[in-house]
């Protein structure tokens, strides 16, 4: 539905210099689905965004929504924000504080080079209003609306137009934690229910993975890595992925052999052999780095049965409710490992750490070769 294919943006900065924004950046979004820009400040998420809207002209590249080019170095064309038929939803919701909620959701249909009549515009609005849970605040100030309600309106603003694409840049970032976190599941409604085809933007790991069908993990003006939630968070391809996407304990490791198992390795680390999973193929004498996250990492008392088991010393702990922290020390190294609070063994006690080698994911390490 949406294609994006080797874009471009660049503009000046405020020294003199060049900012590269989005450097060749490509993906397609399926019609229905829900696409995530994940990444850190200035990675290039929300000039990404903006130039799918029309809101910046790109440098080179194409992009096409429903096989309508609305862009194209190649071709010279460039359709103006306002006939692309986008909803965009900003990180402010810049709601009309003069309006009513009814004003402001009908004011895209009001404006719009194709008039409506009174009557369909009402239906379609109280329709939208109806959708997003404000249809009995239609005739209230939109200044009187809660944080949530607030961004309700805006989205419903969006939806008047039956946009072909919807854009949503940080929506939920000005919404307390609670908040955010029902807004989530609404938002994860109204896109299965409607199937709006949507690119979302945020910097919050956990919103693009409980959200998303897909997510674009974005650094430094490139895409890094594209797949599925679960295969972001269980298979990153680097380093960067694994630290950004959740927490993550890193290993430096160099391949021993290929295990029996396909896709298996045997690695030396400073903790000891280690079993791991690998997504790229790898030889011996490779150096990488090995991820696991902390919730893989099983604190016991007893040596537990599997490969991976080695026997540390509880450094430091935090109680947070569902889980306690561990901090476990294995000779010079230290494991973050998240465990029940029914296990909660005081500090200086000794415990064994299993980790399971599907878990245990070895990434090639690039820094430690052009270190060497």
């Amino acid at each position: 539905m949406l294609s994006v294919k080797a874009l471009f943006t660049e503009y000046p900065s405020e020294h003199g210099g060049i900012v590269k924004a989005a450097q060749d950046v490509s993906f397609e979004v399926p019609e229905g689905k829900l696409f995530t820009l994940l990444g850190p400040s200035g990675c290039g998420k929300t000039t990404t965004l903006r130039s799918i809207a029309g809101l910046e002209k790109p440098r080179a590249g194409e992009i096409a929504v429903g096989g309508r080019i609305v862009y194209s170095s190649r071709k010279n064309t460039f359709v103006a924000p306002n006939k692309r038929n986008f909803g965009m939803v900003f990180q402010s919701y810049a709601i009309w504080p003069h309006m009513t909620v009814f004003q402001n959701a009908a004011f895209p249909l009001e404006v719009a080079k194709a008039r409506l009549s009174r009557q369909r515009i009402e239906e379609r609005v109280m329709r939208v209003l109806a959708t997003v849970g404000l249809d009995q605040l239609a005739g209230r100030e939109a200044t009187k609306l809660s944080g949530g309600q607030q961004q309700r309106l805006a989205l419903a603003r969006a939806l008047t137009m039956e946009p072909k694409l919807l854009l949503l840049d940080e929506p939920l970032s000005n919404l307390d934690a609670k908040l955010r976190e029902r807004m989530r599941f609404e938002l994860k409604r109204l896109q299965r229910d409607l199937k709006l085809t949507t690119v979302y933007v945020t910097h919050d790991q956990s919103e693009a993975l409980a959200l998303s069908h897909e997510i674009a993990v974005m650094n430094e003006g490139r895409i890094i890595q594209i797949g599925a939630p679960r295969d972001i968070y269980e298979r990153p391809q680097n380093r960067f992925v694994a630290d950004f996407v959740g927490s993550a304990n890193f290993l430096d490791a160099t391949v021993i052999g290929r295990d029996a198992q396909a896709d298996f390795y045997r690695v030396q680390t400073a903790i000891g052999q280690l079993k791991c999973f690998a997504v790229e193929p790898l030889k011996p004498g490779d150096d990488v780095v090995i991820s696991l996250r902390p919730e893989d990492a099983y604190v016991s008392a007893q040596r537990p049965e599997t490969g991976n088991a080695f026997e540390g010393v509880v450094d430091a702990k935090l109680f947070l409710g569902e889980f306690i922290e561990f901090q476990v020390k294995l000779g010079e190294t230290v494991l973050l490992a998240r465990v029940h609070p029914s296990f909660s063994p005081p500090v200086g006690t000794s415990v064994h750490i299993g980790m399971n080698p599907e878990k245990c994911v070895a990434i090639p390490d690039a820094a430690r070769r052009k270190g060497d």
